[in-house]
């Protein structure tokens, strides 16, 4: 809706700044004809309609299977989609823009990627990543029940690995994705079984995880992190039954590293890559969904850069009711049976103790997909509090609590969404340049606790604050406290443009903030908010100041917020 109304208000100034009227937008609008696809790649593509008289812009939406992989508006008749499974079958359909007006949807059409399909590397293959999935292929669909064991076995016979389908009576199996989720939140307290895993980096990160699904008649196993070693033979067996037999591919090199999941890189897994990666690493990640929770700690330098923003894509679901807390470590890998010691944390990344972390052109996604309940993408967590961190054109989608900082944080040109406090945390100074800053729900952008009231916190220079259709006028805030003197709501807002679903209030004031009468270097504070046409933005409460032009001096670029 909010794109919508950009688009009208941008045309009628136009006009009048041409002495002209506006013309009249239409009432109704037809819905687009002659859909057809244009042109297909491995990871494309490319879809073409007739114009709609009145339309000044339109909304697709390519799907498979009935779910939505991507929406979008486009200004002509015609749009590209990329970051797409190669020989795949998807369905598109398009409608008509004019103002706060929309057709109805044109009928779906069938398009398919070009290409070979996707099919994981499994025993057959000559050599397997070390983290490649073990496929199995049956006569018919494969049925899983709460009894059976995998095992993998090296070349001597011991036992490396196992998955003990009794464990699934401690999970759900969720229908839109297969993911399987905890029934009971998982503690310190809580017996680790094969239906989670330990992410190794220095410690362990207890998580839980989904060691099998079933696609058609084949059965996808994911071992557990780090279960097999380079160069080695291994066997599968099946309740005792010998399945298959392969050997995995030697170790890479530690700084310039390859994902890829389909087994063309240097490992499947994006987390056996954080793993075996050293200090200054380069871990570059091709396109595809990448079904994992990550954990990183107390490694310098390192990072991680997708082939494309929409095309590379981490997913999982994670929420408190499922792991309680922000996220902790165990000095040592349980064993089975035994006591976690920790939780993992509801977050899907976890970083610990890591300085000059990178992450560029990616999508990171909580896919808990409920309004309810604290879901991070991101746990960045500076025990020190100087750690940087610098996130270049991802996009971080959740519902509550999406991103949850400490340090010295640079995020330039992205994508932050979700609906209440989906921006919070510790950090000294966290500089959001170039952003859009997208609520999926009426609620609050930030919760700032900020450890010093010299501190800068959470800085939005040359933002857009825009929100989901449906969201309604009104119905967001710019901020909220949690209601404490022992930390600081350092918030400034710099040359933002603000969206219709801002309060016009502007802040929360209940609890009010600490400091509850701002000053130039603390408190609640912006600077030149706008609307999108421009206009100036006014008549916010007293919990925020309006920075004079000399006071906002220290605000206006990275090197001014950030020293660096």
């Amino acid at each position: 809706m909010m794109r919508r109304i950009i688009v009208a208000l941008t045309v009628a100034l136009a006009a009048i700044a041409c002495g002209k009227q506006p013309e009249p937008l239409p009432t109704e609008l037809g819905v687009p004809q002659n859909v057809v696809l244009h042109s297909s790649g491995e990871t494309s593509l490319t879809f073409q309609w007739d114009p709609v008289e009145g339309a000044d812009g339109y909304a697709w939406r390519l799907t498979k299977g009935g779910a939505s992989v991507q929406e979008g508006r486009a200004s002509k008749r015609n749009v590209t989609v990329t970051g797409l499974e190669a020989a795949t079958p998807y369905r598109f359909c398009v409608c008509a823009l004019a103002g706060d007006i929309a057709s109805a949807y044109s009928t779906e059409i069938e398009a398919k990627t070009a290409g070979d399909p996707y099919v994981p590397p499994g025993p057959g293959a000559e050599t397997v990543c070390v983290d490649a999935p073990i496929v199995l292929e049956y006569d018919t669909s494969p049925v899983l029940s709460a009894a059976g064991l995998i095992r993998v076995l090296d070349e001597s016979g011991k036992e490396v690995d196992r998955i003990d389908l009794a464990d699934m009576a401690t999970v759900t199996v969720r229908e839109s994705d297969g993911a399987m989720i905890p029934k009971a939140q998982i503690t310190a307290e809580t017996s680790f079984n094969t239906f989670m895993d330990a992410l190794h980096c220095g410690r362990w990160r207890i998580v839980h995880y989904t060691p099998l699904r079933v696609e058609g008649n084949k059965m996808i196993i994911t071992l557990h992190n780090e279960a097999l070693d380079f160069g080695k033979k291994y066997s599968v067996e099946v309740d005792g039954v010998s399945k298959a037999d392969f050997t995995t591919a030697p170790a890479p090199s530690k700084t310039a590293i390859r994902v890829a999941g389909d087994g063309s890189g240097d490992f499947c897994t994006i987390q056996r890559a954080l793993s075996y990666a050293a200090e200054g690493a380069t871990i570059s990640v091709a396109h595809g969904t990448y079904r994992e929770m990550l954990y990183l700690r107390d490694k310098k330098d390192i990072t991680i850069k997708g082939d494309s923003r929409d095309g590379v894509r981490i997913v999982y679901p994670n929420n408190e009711s499922y792991e309680g807390g922000s996220g902790a470590a165990a000095t040592s890998k349980p064993a089975i049976g035994a006591k976690t010691g920790a939780s993992g944390g509801r977050g899907l990344f976890l970083v610990e103790n890591c300085d000059n972390l990178r992450l560029e052109n990616l999508t990171i996604e909580n896919s808990f997909g409920e309004q309810k309940g604290q879901a991070e993408t991101i746990y960045f967590n500076s025990g020190n509090n100087t750690h940087r961190l610098t996130i270049e054109n991802c996009s971080l989608i959740s519902l509550q609590d999406t991103f949850l900082t400490k340090g010295r944080v640079w995020v330039h040109n992205s994508l932050i969404a979700g609906h209440v406090d989906y921006i919070w945390g510790y950090p000294e100074v966290c500089l959001f340049e170039d952003c859009e800053i997208r609520s999926r729900a009426a609620g609050y952008i930030i919760q700032a606790r900020v450890p010093k009231a010299t501190d800068k916190g959470f800085v939005f220079l040359n933002c857009s604050l825009t929100a989901e259709d449906g969201v309604s006028s009104g119905s967001v805030y710019l901020a909220r406290s949690g209601g404490s003197t022992d930390y600081f709501d350092n918030v400034v807002f710099v040359n933002c443009m603000m969206s219709p679903v801002i309060a016009e209030a502007g802040w929360y004031s209940n609890p009010a903030p600490n400091p509850s009468v701002p000053t130039a270097t603390a408190g609640w504070r912006e600077f030149g908010s706008k609307d999108a046409s421009g206009r100036a933005v006014t008549g916010h409460n007293a919990y925020g100041k309006e920075l004079s032009a000399t006071e906002v001096q220290g605000y206006l670029s990275k090197e001014s917020v950030l020293g660096w």
